[in-house]
């Protein structure tokens, strides 16, 4: 998505060392893209959701496949490059 990112992960450490890496890291990267300094990339909350079984871990699933169809990008979810439906082998 051009203005979020959703990921679907099974951390082995404090959900919020992830966090601080994934946004550590892409901001440095987005700033180089963007020609920005240390202008603010990333909101300062995230919003994290746990899935506490297989039923909620699809609908999680399917809702972050099927949002760059609601968002008018694509016409289905495997035409969207950065999904789990464009390469099944990393999904």
């Amino acid at each position: 998505m051009p203005n979020h990112v959703h990921a679907l992960l099974t951390p082995h450490v404090d959900l919020w060392q992830v966090t601080k890496w994934i946004k550590g890291a892409s901001v440095r990267r987005a700033n180089q893209i963007l020609h920005r300094s240390s202008a603010p990339f990333w909101q300062a909350e995230s919003f994290d959701h746990w899935a506490r079984s297989g039923m909620e871990f699809e609908h999680f699933l399917n809702y972050m496949e099927i949002n760059p169809v609601r968002a008018g990008l694509v016409s289905e979810p495997s035409q969207w490059r950065f999904s789990s439906w464009a390469n099944p082998a990393t999904g």
